[in-house]
């Protein structure tokens, strides 16, 4: 089964504090006084920092590299199956383990305060400055501004729980209507919205299987179902139909600045593991869906954005292909990494895509390396090679 699945200003004592605050959640001690001067902890905390850092999950724990180097800064042990997320600002990101959310200091490569526990964490969503995250195993949602997680503290935000524990996820829009997905362990069925006091407004049920979201350019939601694509638009659903009785459309991806989304496109219900070459681009303008043959499978951790919209696909013949989402078109390819196949456990590590700004970083585990592109150029930046092949792949996201 495949799932997926803006800037802090501080200054002076403010960043010395979250310093020391970082390292108090990890078992140091708070010398913090009230003068103008930082602590020698703070100080040294500060030096510590990685410029925005790059997160790696392999079998035992995390690596952190310097995003623009990828020389590999510290490791970090953390037994079980980790997921990595963007927390939203320019410091953290959110792992999910197996007791909930953990909210990981980056740049001072430290764990914080900051934890959402739950069984089954699921989806992290970020969108409009705020960040969502839905538990699996609760049905609970909740949603923070990720400037709250300065100084290590778990953030005052909403929360709101669904009538049923499901593999689910939610997001929330500017004026604070939360879309959160309904359904129970044993089936989804689409999604419902609340408005700012959790009062629903709009329903709809003719998303079977509804999994993943995107957000495309005007606040258009995007979810997915296993026969098209459900939209939220101007206080409305929208059905998108997909061609057939069967296409799931589990795994999106979406940009502010485009207003077509990007999806894959399954078509085989009895398949073990089914390996499309086919992607979906869907116009939230006319909620028309058009369908492209790339020639090479993918996985759900291939697909992702550029900085003008552009819809990127990693290939498992090793090409990051750069697509012109308006026409459908490869404008580009980059070989990134060699050829590969995607292991029948969706746990399993296989090449991850993660792009930041004008960047695009391919995790090759195989190899055990780890490559940074530019997506404008097509060439390769950096390079590393780690101690272990690395899993899921993720970094800090603010001001880029």
């Amino acid at each position: 089964m495949n799932k997926p699945t803006r800037a802090r200003m501080l200054a002076g004592t403010a960043l010395a504090l979250a310093a020391s605050m970082a390292l108090t959640a990890c078992g140091g001690t708070n010398d913090a006084s009230s003068g103008a001067e930082p602590t020698q902890q703070a100080k040294n905390s500060e030096a510590g920092t990685v410029k925005d850092p790059l997160v790696a999950s392999y079998d035992g724990g995390l690596y952190v590299l310097d995003g623009e180097t990828l020389k590999l800064v510290k490791t970090v042990e953390l037994p079980g199956f980790n997921r990595v997320n963007p927390a939203g600002d320019q410091d953290h990101v959110v792992i999910s383990t197996d007791t909930g959310f953990r909210t990981f200091d980056a740049t001072r490569q430290t764990f914080t305060d900051a934890e959402y526990k739950g069984p089954k964490p699921g989806h992290v969503v970020r969108h409009g400055g705020k960040t969502i995250l839905f538990t699996d195993g609760t049905g609970e949602v909740n949603v923070f501004d990720p400037a709250d997680l300065a100084g290590g503290r778990k953030p005052e935000g909403r929360s709101y729980t669904s009538a049923e524990p499901h593999h689910g996820v939610a997001i929330e829009l500017a004026d604070g209507r939360l879309v959160t997905t309904l359904g129970t362990e044993e089936k989804r069925t689409g999604a419902l919205v609340l408005d700012k006091d959790d009062k629903e407004i709009a329903r709809a049920e003719n998303c079977p299987g509804v999994h993943g979201e995107a957000a495309a350019k005007g606040e258009v939601v995007a979810l997915g179902c296993e026969d098209g694509v459900l939209l939220y638009k101007d206080g409305e659903f929208t059905k998108v139909d997909a061609p057939g009785d069967y296409a799931r459309i589990g795994n999106q991806a979406g940009s502010d600045v485009s207003p077509v989304l990007l999806g894959d496109y399954k078509t085989d219900p009895d398949a073990e593991l089914e390996r499309p070459t086919r992607i979906s681009l869907i116009d939230t303008r006319t909620a028309e869906m058009k369908l492209v043959d790339l020639g090479t499978s993918y996985s759900f951790r291939s697909l992702a954005r550029g900085p003008h919209g552009e819809a990127l696909v990693l290939g498992t013949n090793g090409v990051l292909h750069v697509i012109d989402p308006e026409t459908g078109k490869v404008d580009r390819k980059i070989d990134a990494v060699g050829d590969w196949t995607e292991p029948l456990d969706w746990q399993q590590a296989r090449p991850t895509l993660f792009v930041r700004d004008h960047t695009a970083y391919v995790s090759d585990p195989a190899e055990r390396q780890l490559h940074a592109y530019d997506l404008e150029s097509g060439a390769k930046v950096s390079s590393v090679t780690l101690p272990k092949g690395t899993n899921e792949l993720s970094g800090t996201v603010a001001g880029h």
